[in-house]
Order: structure tokens, then C-alpha cells, then sequence
């Protein structure tokens, strides 16, 4: 057999960077499978090393906020960050209402479309009670029925909340207001409106500015006119987002790969105003042609010193729309891409978990996922 060509075994650097961009040509995609496997070419090892992961994989925080953070993974692969994604929306535990006692609705509102709203409600406590001390509610057998279903019902497994609200007339409105808020009292009930009822041990935990909460007292719940009441007790539970939306932590959990813009050619003057305008705002910059660049020979600006110039400034706030490739005068003069192992995530917290807390809580659901695979494999063998 020949030997393997040089180029083949060492690749260059630039080569290992075109291989981890993916092309966005006019009408095309191109590079979109993932090559960085063993074996794909010739004379390559690309096999996972621990050592190597750690050296090139990286975090990086855009925006750490306590219900939203923006941060980068770099180096990962997109099986691997498409599982956080996952694991985020469905496997995070959070607390929501999930049994209602109806005990009087005279709303206009049907006793289980009232009940969906209610466990849509988002809930905030004090993180040691709901972390530490709350635990999962064992699910009632299927021919169970009445009170055998919630015997099980313990301090540590269940919230007890109640939603008493009468609807009244107002008799100091002012003659001839129209306002129901004003003409009513209790017209609109609110998220606000749901009570905390602790029992046995939750005072300890869930007292003062960590008692059970709606994370937002102003979500409207129904409206009520006089005569009318809502009086519902209420238990909430843990549970994950893949036995129902509700459970979910987070109002979105995305990432989108990194965009990659490369001019190839320069772009001058007038031209370089209007390629800037193909972008959103801040990616693309104005620059002034230097004194040493017009001079470097090869360059392109040559005879340009002192004319603008387009520089790419921020990829990160491209949203990838091609609009610059439509222009005939840009063709030729710029590539645009995205990064295959740069993932850009956006996570959004409904309140009860801080936004980075719920990534490391991923982290550690991977990781137990792992180990329980690795037992198996184990035990198998």
C-alpha cells in the first residue's frame, strides 16, 4: 500500500477550522455532517480523548440573569448539547398543582378547563424546602379511587393551596363607572388569589420570602361578576415536563450555532455602508483604511487610505438571513457560515429555578443517566 500522503496526516490548522464551519451558500447548505469521528480520514486518529476534550472545551457566560442566561458551549458535540436542551425542558423536577377539589365555581369558567389553568400556574418556594425536603409523590394505583388516592399524602410530598374568591358589588363607585375593577370587588382573580396551607413540617421551610408563591401574582385567572364565586383547594406535586407541560422549569431552552462571517474581499466606501445595513445591528463595523494597509502590497486597499471599510465586529447577534448574499456587488466577497461545535444556548426560568442552576441540574441528570448505563453494561458483562 502507498503511503498515506503528508497533507492527510497533518492536516493544517485553517483545514480543521473549514471542517467545523458549516456552509450558508444562497440556496444551499453545505458541510452539514459531522466528520470528527475515527477513521473518516486517512491517517487521522479522531478518537474521544478525555485529555484532549479538556483542553478544547469551553464555557462561556453572555448573560446571568436569575430567570434568563445566554452562555456558550464550545467543543461539544450536537448530540451532547441537543441532550441538555432536552433534559432542561423534560427531566428538570419542578413543583405544580396537580389535583383540584372543586368544592363551588359559579364562574362562567368549566370546573376543568379552570382546574388546566390553575396547574399552568407557575410556583416559587425556598429552594432548600423544594430541593432538600420535598419529595416525589408516589403515583396512586390505577383502580384507586377517593380518598385511597391521596393517602399517601404526606408534609414531604404534597402542598396543600387553597383559591377562595367572591365576586361583589362595589356600593362607593362612582355613578356612572364602567370600570368592572371599580363597579366589583374580586372582578378579576389573580394568581395572587391561591393561599399557601402549610401542615406539619413546610412552616420550616416555606416561611417568610420562601413561602409557595405564584412566581408572577398578576396572572389572571377569571373574571367574576357579582353573585359569582371560585372556591377550590389545591395539591401541588414534583413532576418533570415530560408527563406534562406544566412541570416544565422553563419558558424556553434553545441554542442556535454560532454564525461565522469571513470577508474574503474587501469592501469599501459606499459599499461597505450598505453590506453593514444587511446585518443586524452591531455585527458588521466601519472601519478607516490605514496608512499601513493601503501601503501592504496584496492587501486591496491599496490607493483606498482613509475610506471605510467593512470589519466583522460581533457574529453572535447575526441571525444568518443571506441578506447580503442577494446583492450581486458582495458576490464573491464574503462567506457566511456556523460553527459546528459553538452552541450558543438561551435559557429562560419560569421562577422557580434560577436559569444556571437548572443547567448544572442537567449536569447531574446526564451524568446519573450515564452511570446507570455504565452499571447495566457492567452487570450484562
Amino acid at each position: 500500500m502507498a503511503p498515506l500522503p503528508l497533507r492527510a496526516q497533518n492536516p493544517s490548522e485553517a483545514e480543521l477550522d473549514a471542517r467545523k464551519i458549516v456552509g450558508v451558500n444562497a440556496e444551499t447548505v453545505t458541510n452539514v455532517t459531522s466528520t470528527d469521528f475515527p477513521h473518516h480520514y486517512p491517517g487521522e486518529d479522531h478518537t474521544w480523548d478525555k485529555s484532549k476534550f479538556e483542553e478544547t472545551f469551553k464555557v462561556q457566560f453572555h448573560l446571568n440573569s436569575p430567570l434568563v442566561a445566554s452562555f456558550s458551549l464550545i467543543g461539544i458535540d450536537a448530540s451532547v448539547a441537543n441532550a441538555f436542551r432536552r433534559i432542561l425542558l423534560a427531566e428538570v423536577p419542578t413543583l405544580a398543582i396537580e389535583y383540584c377539589f372543586v368544592n363551588n365555581n359559579t364562574s362562567i369558567i368549566q370546573d376543568e378547563v379552570l382546574a388546566a389553568r390553575l396547574g399552568l400556574v407557575p410556583l416559587k418556594g425556598g429552594k432548600q424546602g423544594l430541593l432538600e425536603f420535598l419529595k416525589w409523590f408516589p403515583k396512586p394505583e390505577e383502580d384507586t379511587t377517593g380518598e385511597e388516592q391521596f393517602a399517601k399524602a404526606y408534609d414531604y410530598n404534597t402542598i396543600s393551596l387553597s383559591l377562595r374568591v367572591e365576586c361583589t358589588r362595589n356600593n362607593n363607585a362612582s355613578k356612572g363607572e364602567t370600570d368592572p375593577r371599580k363597579l366589583y370587588h374580586n372582578a378579576h382573580v389573580y394568581a395572587k388569589d391561591i393561599q399557601f396551607k402549610p401542615f406539619g413540617r413546610q412552616s420550616n421551610y416555606f416561611n417568610g420570602e420562601y413561602v409557595i408563591a405564584p412566581t408572577n401574582p398578576d396572572i389572571l385567572i377569571a373574571k367574576l361578576r357579582p353573585g359569582q364565586c371560585i372556591d377550590v383547594d389545591m395539591h401541588a406535586i414534583k413532576g418533570v415536563g415530560s408527563d406534562h407541560a406544566k412541570f416544565s422549569p422553563v419558558a424556553t431552552a434553545s441554542y442556535r450555532l454560532m454564525p461565522a462571517i469571513t470577508i474574503t474581499k474587501p469592501i469599501l466606501g459606499n459599499d461597505a455602508e450598505k453590506f453593514a445595513r444587511c446585518f443586524p445591528e452591531g455585527v458588521i463595523a466601519l472601519e478607516t483604511v490605514t496608512r499601513k494597509e493601503a501601503a501592504q502590497k496584496g492587501s486591496g486597499y491599496e490607493g483606498h487610505e482613509g475610506e471605510k471599510k467593512a470589519v466583522v465586529r460581533d457574529p453572535a447577534r447575526d441571525t444568518v438571513s443571506r441578506e447580503c448574499l442577494r446583492h450581486e456587488e458582495f458576490n464573491g466577497k464574503v462567506k457566511l457560515g456556523r460553527v459546528r461545535d459553538h452552541f450558543i444556548f438561551s435559557v429562560e426560568s419560569v421562577g422557580q429555578w434560577d436559569s444556571d442552576e437548572m443547567f448544572l441540574e442537567a449536569i447531574k441528570i446526564l451524568k446519573s443517566k450515564c452511570e446507570r448505563l455504565k452499571g447495566n453494561l457492567l452487570k450484562r458483562a
